[in-house]
């Protein structure tokens, strides 16, 4: 079985549209594609739902929450910091982490899904 393309006709210009608007939404697509990846991680969503629940947080709250090591905690958090997704804020000796609200749109519905899913009654 051949893998080329079996198409007959190329429409030229449908394809040179497709590609400047590619190139259009590139940077996009980049920064949603990274959101995506850092949230896909359960332990990083799981940062992500409780912070955009509680607004801020520093590692030791998480580490008592989640219970992991405070190290294991601040690697996630790197992630996240470096990924633009949250900041910290030195309050005194503890360091504070939240959303940055710019770059966690994309993430949002998943968010509120969360936030809805949890609402819900059980069912008897």
């Amino acid at each position: 079985m051949s893998k080329s393309c079996i198409r007959v006709f190329a429409d030229v210009e449908q394809i040179q549209q497709c590609k400047e608007e590619i190139n259009k939404v590139a940077p996009s697509i980049t920064t949603v594609a990274k959101a995506l990846s850092l949230s896909g991680n359960e332990v990083r969503l799981k940062i992500l739902y409780l912070l955009s629940k509680e607004t801020k947080l520093c590692p030791c709250d998480l580490s008592d929450i989640l219970e992991m090591t405070v190290p294991a905690i601040s690697q996630h958090l790197k992630k996240l910091r470096e990924g633009g997704l949250v900041t910290s804020e030195k309050v005194g000796q503890t360091v504070f982490y939240s959303l940055v609200e710019d770059n966690i749109q994309v993430i949002k519905r998943v968010l509120k899904s969360l936030f809805d899913n949890n609402k819900k009654e059980p069912v008897s």
